[in-house]
C-alpha cells in the first residue's frame, strides 16, 4: 500500500469516494443526480490538483484507492516579529468499509502529520464527527474549545 498526494488519473475513484462517504452517513442524498454531482465535483478536483490548493493524500492499494484526506492551506496575514506559516484545514477524511480497521486511516493520517511537520505548517485543525473523535486522539489529536460561528441570513 502506497500513501502518496492524488493525481489527474484519480479522479473517477475520488469522486466515487465522495458519494459514498455522503451516501454512507445520510441516505437522504441518494436520489440526488449522481451525474450532476460527479460533474462538479470533477471541476473542483481537476482545478484542486492542477493548482496545488488541496493537497489530497491518498492511500493506493495497487490502482485501489482505500483511503483518502483532504488538506487546503490556510494562509495567515503576516506579524511583525515572527515567522507567518499557513494552518492546514483537513476535511473529507474517509476509508473505504473494506479497509476499515486495519490501520489504513491512521496511516494516511501519520503520512499528513509528518508532511505537515516537515513543512513547518502551524497547526491542523479538523472538525470531526462525535465517532471519528478517538481515530483522531489515538493518533496524537487534542479536543480544543468550539470556534465560534457566523452563519448569514
Amino acid at each position: 500500500m502506497e500513501v502518496r498526494l492524488a493525481e489527474s488519473k484519480d479522479i473517477e475513484q475520488l469522486i466515487k469516494m465522495r458519494w459514498d462517504n455522503t451516501i454512507e452517513f445520510d441516505e437522504n442524498k441518494k436520489d440526488e443526480s449522481y451525474d450532476e454531482f460527479a460533474e462538479e465535483c470533477r471541476r473542483f478536483l481537476e482545478d484542486a490538483i492542477r493548482n496545488n490548493q488541496w493537497f489530497i493524500w491518498v492511500a493506493d492499494d495497487q490502482g485501489t484507492l482505500a483511503s483518502h484526506i483532504y488538506i487546503e492551506l490556510v494562509h495567515k496575514v503576516p506579524r511583525p516579529g515572527r515567522i507567518t506559516r499557513p494552518f492546514a484545514y483537513m476535511t473529507n477524511v474517509y476509508t473505504i468499509p473494506e479497509y476499515r480497521n486495519a490501520g489504513v486511516g491512521s496511516r494516511v493520517l501519520k503520512n499528513v502529520n509528518t508532511w505537515v511537520k516537515d513543512k513547518k505548517y502551524e497547526f491542523i485543525i479538523v472538525w470531526p464527527s462525535d465517532e471519528a473523535v478517538n481515530y483522531y486522539k489515538k493518533n496524537d489529536y487534542v479536543h480544543c474549545t468550539e470556534p465560534l460561528e457566523y452563519f448569514p441570513s
